[in-house]
């Protein structure tokens, strides 16, 4: 019984995820002045040079890259 409950949860959190992706979708394409879908096939991460057309906003501080990767005591 609980391996059937299990299969259940799994199954409902999967389409339920689908629905939010849907649904993100449909607003995104409604409102297109609050900017641009954002792809999922990226990792969302432009920071870790993932190829992204805009500059990161990380690199943008005042802050210099190396002080920023340096381990902080």
């Amino acid at each position: 019984m609980t391996y059937l409950v299990t299969i259940a949860v799994i199954f409902t959190i999967m389409l339920a995820g689908i629905a939010v992706e849907r649904l993100y979708r449909r607003f995104a394409a409604s409102n297109p002045q609050l900017g641009p879908f954002r792809d999922s096939s990226k990792c969302g991460s432009c920071s870790g040079g993932s190829g992204c057309s805009e500059p990161s906003r990380a690199t943008d501080s005042a802050e210099p890259a190396a002080a920023a990767s340096a381990p902080r005591r």
